[in-house]
């Protein structure tokens, strides 16, 4: 728990750090045209991952049918690993089963989210203002796919002890709600879009395992099959880097086109930590 706080303070404190020199991008806009500006950004975002599949090409259709595939040949072991996985759970201490329970929850993933945009609605910092939007973009598109996936394909959650393969299309009840996972998706689509700013692989590793934690939780307390959670991340992935794209192609923010006079890098070494400028 104390370490789960620690470095999600920390990753903050260093992407706060980092973003420093590109504060100044957009001073010219008032607090007002910046949350209309970034609305509008957060909308389109939104609106290009649903219409994406539109303008895929040969090597797009590639990748969705390796994922499906992939998601496919997994099935055999849905409930083998569900048996390991339940298992397992019974030795997880119960702070870090719910820390993960609700980082994939949609009240505190949207209070973390918008805490991020705030701030850098606050301070001016278009890089922090930017990763909010993708934040917000990606949770909002990611958790109406599922939402939309979970009720029409109405798959039963191993709970209900009836195999990976039932389905109650356009099911109401909570027990066929298991495909995918809506945890998974949120949490990973958080931890993905704050680790993409850093290019420091022990921190990279650090947001991402951090990510993982609500995923391999819902394995744990028997409530997703692993295809629901592969699918899941997947989707995070896709969702998360279509709309940094999208953002980045079409410029609606220019620090990432600007030529920075200094460039900011964590540095960790032994018994080292620190943050280093390079000129």
């Amino acid at each position: 728990m104390n370490y789960f706080k620690t470095l999600l303070a920390y990753t903050l404190l260093v992407f706060i750090t980092t973003s420093i020199h590109s504060q100044d991008t957009q001073k010219e806009m008032t607090t007002w045209q910046m949350i209309k500006y970034d609305g509008a950004s957060i909308y389109k975002g939104v609106k290009h991952t649903y219409t994406q599949p539109f303008r895929w090409k040969e090597k797009d259709w590639a990748t969705f049918g390796g994922i499906v595939a992939g998601t496919a040949t997994l099935l055999a072991l849905d409930e083998p690993a569900n048996e390991y996985f339940v298992k397992q759970g019974e030795d997880i201490p119960s702070g870090i089963r719910e820390v993960s329970f609700r980082f994939g929850k949609p009240l505190l993933n949207y209070g973390l989210t918008t805490s991020v945009y705030a701030l850098g609605l606050i301070t001016k910092n278009e890089k922090i203002r930017k990763t909010g939007v993708l934040l917000i973009a990606s949770a909002t598109a990611g958790g109406l796919l599922q939402t939309m996936s979970k009720t029409l394909v109405g798959r039963a959650r191993p709970l209900t002890d009836e195999g990976n393969l039932s389905f109650r299309f356009w099911s109401s009840e909570a027990g066929y709600h298991s495909f995918p996972s809506g945890h998974t998706i949120l949490s990973f689509t958080t931890a993905y879009a704050i680790g993409k700013q850093f290019k420091n692989p022990y921190l990279k590793g650090g947001i991402y395992a951090i990510g993982l934690l609500s995923p391999v939780s819902r394995l744990w307390s028997g409530a997703h099959w692993l295809t629901d959670v592969v699918l899941g991340l997947a989707i995070s992935v896709i969702v998360v880097d279509g709309i940094d794209n999208y953002l980045n192609r079409t410029e609606r923010y220019a620090h990432n086109n600007k030529k920075n006079k200094i460039r900011w890098n964590l540095k960790l070494g032994a018994g080292q930590i620190g943050i280093v400028g390079q000129f």
